[in-house]
């Protein structure tokens, strides 16, 4: 008897990218030597690889390091090359094994953080530029049609920072036990973790720190965590703002005092002070405050270990404390952990909470201009300072 065939098993249909064979090269803000201004250059649009996005540049967002890398060569082991960090974008083109419900070509915008320092400073993964290559794990499929390119551009290194810090220091929210043994005769827990800390932030008006007081909000209402409060620094006239975003105290850094505040304010709230986020500033205050705090007998319980994580770089002069452990903000540098980490950073706590609209993206933004030649131009101003302010320069509609 003869046997019907089978229908043949459809393969799976190659997802096309957006842009055409005409559209094979775009334009770059071009890193030649150390020290020099950016150079616009055009480029070759390269193809996505397996596990990559080929992302249409629409804003991106300037940071200290941005400048720094510019003028002193920072990380950067050749010329020419591609920097820049903060994304948005719209995905044009998708790699081998991308997960086909997260990322379409040519409808998934998405707030990303640029490569290129995992990429030896391989141009085609840095920022500045038209068009960039991205990890699809360092990519957030936006939630909502309410975020603006430029707002979006804000996201990335201000959620990746005080979550980092967060997880350098042991206190992320996965870090904290939901399990009780030992039940009242009402319901509740009676081992349950005490609420007897403050976590400080040093320099809040920041773009990262204000990510931090926001998400430190977050670490303050997980009724696991041992934080009853949320600390802050900030200038007099940010102070109001950064409360708005969920600071219960914030303390003026240019007061000779301040410290002492700070530890004041502790010990009348009941509380102690062993960890520190230095968004910006300098290391030695947050170290004071710390000290105050060590081997404190509070409740019976003698406090002998602090943490304080650095955004910025260490000083190799730094004074060392005892029972102070300082740690420079770094994603992992072992790939495999490096993704799993934004994967979680971007995929999963950034789409979250945005879609839960528990948190938005801040500081204040300021565009500087429209266009890829306009980066030198913020990069300086940023570098001559800015407050409580993010720099964005609008690549394209």
């Amino acid at each position: 008897m003869s046997m019907s065939p089978r229908h043949p098993t459809k393969k799976k249909e190659k997802r096309k990218p957006l842009y055409s064979k005409k559209m094979s090269t775009h334009l770059a803000a071009v890193a030649l030597a150390k020290g020099k201004p950016f150079e616009l250059q055009t480029r070759p649009t390269p193809k996505p690889g397996p596990g990559e996005l080929l992302i249409e540049i629409k804003s991106v967002a300037l940071n200290p390091a941005d400048g720094i890398m510019r003028d002193q060569g920072l990380f950067i082991p050749s010329y020419p090359t591609v920097i820049g960090f903060d994304i948005s974008g719209l995905v044009v083109d998708v790699g081998d094994s991308v997960p086909d419900s997260l990322f379409q070509p040519g409808i998934t915008r998405v707030a990303a953080y640029a490569a290129f320092l995992w990429k030896s400073c391989n141009p085609d993964y840095g920022a500045f530029q038209e068009m960039c290559l991205v990890p699809w794990q360092h990519a957030a499929p936006l939630p909502y049609k309410g975020i603006s390119w430029n707002e979006t551009a804000t996201l990335p290194v201000a959620i990746e920072v005080p979550l980092s810090a967060w997880e350098v220091m042991g206190i992320s929210p996965s870090s904290f036990s939901s399990s009780c043994t030992a039940i009242t005769s009402g319901g509740t827990c009676k081992n349950k973790k005490q609420k007897n800390q403050a976590l400080l932030i040093w320099g809040a008006s920041s773009s990262v720190g204000t990510m931090g007081v926001q998400t430190a909000r977050l670490l303050r209402e997980d009724p696991d965590s041992p934080f009853a409060a949320v600390y802050t620094t900030a200038g007099m006239s940010n102070q109001t703002y950064i409360k708005s975003l969920g600071a219960d105290l914030v303390f003026d850094y240019k007061e000779p005092q301040v410290v002492d505040a700070i530890i004041s304010a502790a010990r009348k709230d009941g509380l102690v002070i062993q960890h520190c986020f230095l968004a910006t500033g300098q290391l030695a205050p947050c170290q004071a405050v710390l000290r105050a705090f060590l081997e404190q007998n509070y409740q019976k319980k003698k406090v002998n270990k602090a943490k304080i994580a650095s955004a910025p770089v260490i000083p190799p002069d730094a004074e060392e404390v005892n029972g102070v452990e300082t740690t420079l903000v770094m994603p992992s540098a072992n790939e495999r952990e490096r993704l799993a980490q934004f994967r979680y950073w971007m995929g999963t706590f950034l789409v979250e909470h945005l879609t839960k609209r528990a948190i938005q993206p801040s500081p204040e933004l300021k565009v500087v201009e429209r266009g890829l030649e306009a980066i030198n131009a913020g990069l300086d101003e940023l570098l001559r300072g800015v407050s409580c302010t993010k720099l964005v320069v609008e690549v394209a509609k």
